[in-house]
């Protein structure tokens, strides 16, 4: 039988355009000859709806679009994500379910079974556990029908195991012949090969064929690269939707052969793709048309607004050059020439007048005190007043520029370069930055080669570098990935690199430091295995490791 995987990517909250989505695939589905068609998990509703779920009203139009969905479909068998009522001792209200929907009505229901907790997710908060699962029949075979955590505790894979059960190994056992998963699965740098590497394990281990249908889109920080799959029972991809962007394929359940779209390549181009997506839905999920970004000059501001043209047209967006006491002329006619290649307007205001009215004010109070970084802040936060002040006139979102890097060790300004609605490269680290430059340059070259030469600078200070401040960002990156995403010691750092223990105390003691900062920081979009943000909830009041 043809079964259809409709990758889509749906918006949380937006019950009608939802429903409507699936009713179209459904119906491109069912006159392509496909008897089921499959969506991702809480596609009704849209993932993650985090808190929203506690709301009744939310529930019940969440109901009343899946039977609006199952009405318009007959003819096709549909499944598709809901949230359901709960029928539990836990205290939690609802499930996170999976809805057979046939002949006009919900014909099928199968709850997650795992409800992870890490990382970004928390659904523990949120969702009841199911307490057993069944099979369904399609086409008189006994299918097995699970939901994105449900396939993550393959004991055969994981060295560690996070659950005591294991959902597809109880449904195979069961009679499964087909095992289907409905996901939400975020994108990280290298997800798609262990997504991939997992299902194909379960389905080798098995002998089952399994089908895997994800979710694309930007919700939040959370960017969904879809990257949908079909294995057969050897552990072959035998159908595979586009990486990034909606999809519909469809695959054979008796031959298994099926549609085989090309997808990203390459650990820059995956990135730089994320990163546009996740800016343009986050715009229009919240209904921005129009992007503000503060051009500096330098290559974080450049590929900042060059993944904002890319996301939403050069038309909808607006570069700002800022020149203050320290600027070179080299920057300022940078960011003319990024402007000019990339065709987006471009708006040159001064913050020198703004800088010496703040230091008048300040004059008597300051008396005695030598200048100091609050001098370089002054600066930075007048380039922000700015940057808002324009928000609010054009009804704008700034986007803000600071890089991984930056943000990890503090190396930013509140209030000044860290205003805005979203930080579009808050998770990319300065040595990817450069990779990520380059890249957009092989496309088409917009970013000036003086740009990518010139070395780092704030330039709020005469021949200030950020080298004078920072150990160099190779080397500041390796002991932020270890300790960021790895959790490692100083100890380990300094020993697995070689580098000297006191520095990397130093960079410890600087991300601990700035935590502060970061839990003011505007969401940014997530791109590698721990970012900053909700998927790394630190206390602020602690003593630092380093």
């Amino acid at each position: 039988m043809k079964i259809a995987l409709g990758q889509i990517n749906p918006t949380v909250g937006d019950f009608a355009g939802n429903a409507a989505k699936m009713i179209e695939f459904s119906r491109r589905a069912q006159a392509a000859g496909a008897a089921l068609i499959l969506f991702p998990e809480l596609s009704v509703c849209g993932y993650p709806p985090r808190d929203l779920v506690e709301r009744p009203a939310f529930v019940d139009r969440n109901r009343e679009a899946a039977l609006q969905i199952a009405a318009s479909t007959r003819g096709i068998d549909v499944i598709c994500g809901l949230v359901t009522p709960a029928d539990s001792d836990t205290g939690k209200s609802v499930m996170n379910s999976a809805a057979l929907l046939r002949d006009g009505k919900i014909a099928f229901l199968q709850s997650k079974m795992l409800l992870p907790t890490y990382d970004v997710f928390d659904e523990m908060r949120n969702f009841a556990p199911a307490r057993q699962q069944s099979l369904f029949s399609f086409c008189g075979e006994p299918v097995a029908l699970t939901i994105c955590e449900d396939a993550w505790n393959d004991k055969l894979f994981w060295p560690k195991r996070l659950y005591t059960v294991d959902p597809i190994d109880t449904l195979v056992r069961a009679g499964g012949k087909l095992v289907l998963n409905i996901s939400a699965s975020p994108f990280w740098i290298g997800k798609r090969e262990v997504r991939r590497d997992m299902l194909a394990s379960i389905a080798r281990q098995h002998r089952v064929p399994v089908a895997m249908v994800n979710q694309v889109g930007g919700n939040d920080s959370l960017i969904f690269d879809g990257s949908s799959i079909v294995l057969n029972a050897e552990g072959e991809v035998v159908a595979r939707a586009c990486s990034f962007e909606e999809d519909l394929i469809y695959f054979d359940s008796k031959n298994l052969a099926g549609d085989l779209h090309e997808q990203l390549e390459g650990d820059e181009a995956s990135v730089y793709a994320a990163l546009v997506l996740g800016t343009r839905d986050y715009m229009h999920k919240c209904g921005f048309e129009t992007a503000i970004v503060g051009l500096s000059g330098g290559i974080d501001s450049a590929l900042t607004a060059v993944i904002a043209a890319d996301a939403v047209g050069p038309e909808n967006v607006i570069g700002v050059g800022m020149p203050g006491p320290y600027s070179s002329a080299g920057s300022i006619d940078d960011a003319r020439s990024l402007a000019e290649n990339l065709g987006i307007r471009f708006e040159l205001l001064s913050i020198n007048h703004a800088v010496e009215a703040y230091r008048q004010t300040l004059k008597g109070v300051f008396t005695g005190k030598t200048e100091d970084v609050t001098e370089e802040n002054i600066q930075s936060r007048a380039r922000g007043t700015l940057l808002m002040a324009l928000s609010n006139k054009f009804g704008a979102i700034v986007l803000s520029t600071g890089n991984k890097s930056e943000l990890g060790v503090g190396y930013c300004t509140l209030y000044g370069d860290m205003v805005g609605g979203l930080a579009v490269i808050s998770d990319v680290p300065k040595t990817l930055v450069y990779r990520l430059s380059h890249y957009v340059n092989s496309r088409r070259p917009v970013i000036p080669l003086t740009t990518l030469q010139k070395p780092p600078s704030a330039e709020l200070r005469p021949d200030q570098r950020d080298i004078d401040s920072l150990p160099p960002y190779e080397i500041l990156d390796a002991v932020l990935e270890d300790y960021v995403e790895d959790s490692h010691s100083i100890e380990r750092i300094a020993a697995d690199h070689g580098f000297d223990i006191d520095l990397v105390r130093r960079v410890v003691r600087m991300v601990d430091r700035a935590e502060y900062k970061r839990q003011q920081a505007a969401p940014g979009i997530k791109i590698s295995a721990k970012a900053f943000g909700y998927g790394r909830r630190l206390p602020i009041a602690a003593r630092s490791e380093g």
